[in-house]
């Protein structure tokens, strides 16, 4: 099977442009790929997975990665999927985000010399003189294509501000300049991103001739990939100070039964056989690949020995035994003791299972919240302070979220 064959098996490839052409690159190692990162944040989260397994993938497979930081085009904001115009970074928030995403790639990617390559967009973006731009890039784009874009579609209705409406230039520019400059031949991205990589894809073309190589490729990083990145707490993120490796794994243990294949499928790198022999699981058996899910997945974002002491944890908490040792821990000082006791609610504020307390007051009334396997039934229960010394307790937050807290 080739490289490109065995990323359609899995169920990466949305939407292409030249076909062939991509296949012969690709199988051949020949592809010099960007994707894109937005650095709105200073950690990736499970909605990049399939962004950096793609990328490791065809790393393998002989082809260059080049990791793009959007340090320019973040100046601006990408108006795709959004209602509303997003806040404003400085530039030294941006830097420190490129900084931070480029430690956590480096678990996905080898940037030795000659390899993987990271470049931010604002060495040229931040560079470019307004007038020219227009005269040089503006003429290339159509107004009426760009408002049919579905990216600004969504947003005509909300208002679409003139800063947004040029983020496509930006990242068309961003292709057509590494395409000169490191002689990129490839673009991926989600596919809430098609619109704008066409862009890219036609001014490269325009400006440098229809025979000039340029490939579009999308994946389902928007629809499959970034609803991943979401749960009820928010994003899973790839930094371990503020996703644990437990809670990392935990939550892949519990994706849903319908999910689970299809994340094997996509996000880990056991080989195609052996999924497909597990696409014939049901029942038990799927607890069974949630487990290598969450296991495969763990150890690569965080190395063996956190993916091993992990699954032991959980293992554990299931079984009713087992250490409790690497389950998230909050130490809690005397000052949140009244009289020796702590109320539910505060509790579970102090340990930031609830951002509030009216949440707090919400999830023990619905009958979320347990303590040592003992649901919580009133919301004016205390605990005292002795029953947090020791191995302390475990905090039970619906069905999936486990915290222990000790004493300080």
């Amino acid at each position: 099977m080739t490289c490109y064959e065995e990323l359609q098996a899995r169920g990466l490839i949305a939407q292409v442009t030249d076909e062939a052409e991509i296949k012969e690159l690709v199988d051949n190692g020949k592809a010099v790929f960007y994707i894109g990162f937005d650095p709105t944040a200073d950690s990736l989260h499970v909605g990049h997975f399939m962004a950096l397994c793609l990328m490791k993938r065809l790393q393998m497979a002989g082809n260059r990665p080049i990791a793009l930081i959007g340090g320019g085009t973040g100046m601006i904001g990408d108006p795709s999927g959004r209602t509303d115009m997003r806040q404003m970074m400085t530039s030294e928030t941006i830097q420190h985000n490129c900084d931070c995403f480029k430690k956590q790639m480096e678990r996905f990617i080898d940037f030795g010399e000659g390899k993987a390559i990271m470049v931010n967009n604002a060495e040229w973006l931040m560079k470019l003189n307004y007038v020219e731009l227009l005269r040089e890039v503006g003429a290339c784009f159509s107004v009426n294509n760009m408002l049919r874009a579905e990216c600004y579609k969504q947003r005509m209705e909300k208002g679409l501000s003139f800063l947004e409406f040029n983020y496509m230039i930006m990242q068309s520019y961003d292709f057509y300049h590494m395409f000169q400059t490191l002689g990129c031949n490839m673009q991926f991205g989600g596919d809430d991103q098609w619109s704008n990589m066409l862009g890219g894809t036609e001014l490269i073309r325009r400006k440098l001739g229809k025979d000039a190589y340029a490939m579009t490729i999308t994946l389902l990083m928007n629809s499959e990939g970034k609803k991943m990145g979401k749960t009820a707490k928010g994003a899973v993120w790839l930094d371990p100070n503020k996703t644990s490796p437990f809670e990392f794994y935990q939550y892949w243990r519990n994706v849903g039964d319908n999910d689970v294949l299809k994340c094997i499928r996509m996000l880990t790198f056991l080989p195609l056989e052996q999924i497909d022999e597990m696409d014939k699981w049901e029942g038990s058996q799927l607890n069974r690949a949630k487990e290598i899910l969450a296991y495969e997945l763990t150890k690569l974002v965080h190395g063996e020995e956190e993916a091993v002491n992990a699954q032991e944890t959980a293992r554990g908490l299931f079984s009713g035994g087992g250490s409790t040792a690497h389950m998230p821990t909050t130490e809690l000082d005397a000052g949140k003791f009244d009289g020796g006791k702590i109320g539910a609610i505060n509790l579970l504020v102090a340990c930031g299972l609830c951002p509030s307390n009216g949440e707090a007051r919400r999830l023990i009334q619905q009958g979320g919240m347990a303590v040592n396997d003992r649901k919580v039934a009133d919301i004016g229960e205390t605990f005292d302070r002795s029953d947090f010394e020791g191995e302390g307790v475990i905090i039970k937050k619906g069905k999936k979220v486990y915290h222990r807290v000790l004493i300080k």
